[in-house]
């Protein structure tokens, strides 16, 4: 049997997902650098993380803004899973707690999400994140207000600030991130209706030793950011 020489094509594919590849990696240690660092971390560093060179990283983002723009893509993508989590509830007061908890959940998982999306604001103005998400949302706050589930005087802007800080404790890290479950469900309480049931707090309050140590390993952490030479944590 004679043997086939090989063709250009063959050798195109091997190189095409490596490419793939390449920009994967790149855009995962983006995002765990940018959690710690901010939307200006070092993208040299960003491509040494990735295992690969600063030319390759420009290839596949020439700019800063490239690269939060891919990231927010992702993040886009990722939310609209939870929207549609959400509008298969059974009721608006079960949409809402799919909403705080699924989105409290990712904020808290990825540091990085609150800074791609703060900075994808300035990069384009008149992109108007999430506007069919926040519409959702409207409708099942005026949905619970109407079954009485709800506070009278509550509305959608108030649950994307509530999900937002709860959701911070992701940045904070620490005896902080365990927390979230358990404040969350002391905001959806204080979002009930007063004529409503509590429901049991999830987990545990932080001890008192356990609250200071989470404080001082935050003031820890300012101080080391505070003395950090000039230049280490920022790229072109």
């Amino acid at each position: 049997m004679t043997s086939r020489e090989p063709t250009q094509q063959d050798g195109a594919q091997p190189r095409r997902r490596d490419a793939r590849q390449n920009r994967e990696r790149l855009l995962l240690e983006a995002r765990a650098l940018i959690a710690g660092h901010g939307v200006d971390a070092s993208l040299e560093e960003i491509a040494r993380r990735a295992d690969v060179g600063v030319a390759t990283l420009y290839r596949n983002f020439p700019t800063r803004d490239d690269l939060i723009r891919a990231l927010h893509e992702i993040a886009l993508a990722e939310l609209a899973t939870v929207k549609d989590e959400i509008t298969a509830a059974p009721t608006a007061w079960d949409g809402i707690v799919v909403y705080t908890e699924r989105v409290a959940e990712w904020l808290v998982a990825d540091p990085a999400l609150p800074p791609i999306l703060k900075r994808m604001e300035t990069i384009d103005p008149t992109l108007g994140q999430g506007k069919e998400f926040q519409s959702v949302i409207a409708s099942l706050v005026a949905q619970a207000k109407r079954d009485g589930v709800l506070r009278p005087d509550v509305d959608a802007v108030d649950l994307a600030v509530l999900v937002t800080m709860v959701g911070s404790l992701g940045t904070l890290g620490g005896g902080y991130t365990g927390q979230w479950r358990r404040q969350l469900s002391i905001v959806l309480d204080g979002l009930r209706s007063k004529d409503l049931d509590r429901s049991k707090l999830p987990g545990r309050p932080l001890g008192a030793r356990e609250f200071q140590a989470a404080v001082h390993g935050l003031s820890r952490r300012g101080k080391r950011a505070a003395i950090r030479p000039p230049g280490t944590a920022s790229g072109a």
